[in-house]
């Protein structure tokens, strides 16, 4: 196997690694695909075939145990981003009807108008107060 052939060869194994890792979404696949790559390079400069065959296993294992954890890392993470009924929690309203235990009052909420109640039921809150919402139940606010 002269050195055109074998880095020809690397680089046909590295396009049929990126095969699987288009199917199965396996980033495996992709780290093996980038040191046969690297394998291709070695060959092209005159390295022979156990240099070759060096340089892709300690680039592909280098990379699998480099990059795997990180991306395991980042999949495990909840998004940054609140949005919906969560991203209200923890916000301030005003009053507009009065507040209490029974769950008839009515809070502005974020620029809309949101049926509400007192977190503690023998609390009230005047028109005009300024209250943290501690959860939503529905549609109603839960305040204090």
């Amino acid at each position: 196997m002269d050195d055109i052939n074998a880095w020809v060869w690397w680089l046909v194994g590295a396009a049929a690694l990126g095969i699987p890792l288009v199917v199965t979404a396996m980033p495996e696949f992709g780290m093996l695909a980038v040191g046969a790559a690297a394998a291709a390079v070695t060959a092209g400069l005159g390295g022979g075939v156990v240099i070759q065959v060096l340089v892709f296993s300690a680039v592909s294992v280098a990379l699998i145990a480099v990059v795997r954890p990180i991306a395991t890392r980042h999949r495990s993470q909840r998004p940054q981003l609140v949005s919906g009924v969560e991203a209200l929690k923890g916000r301030q309203a005003v009053v507009l009807e009065r507040v209490d235990g029974s769950g008839d009052g009515r809070i502005k909420l974020a620029g809309e108008i949101w049926s509400a109640r007192a977190l503690d039921t023998g609390q009230a809150y005047e028109v005009g107060q300024e209250v943290d919402v501690v959860d939503i139940e529905g549609a109603t606010a839960i305040v204090m």
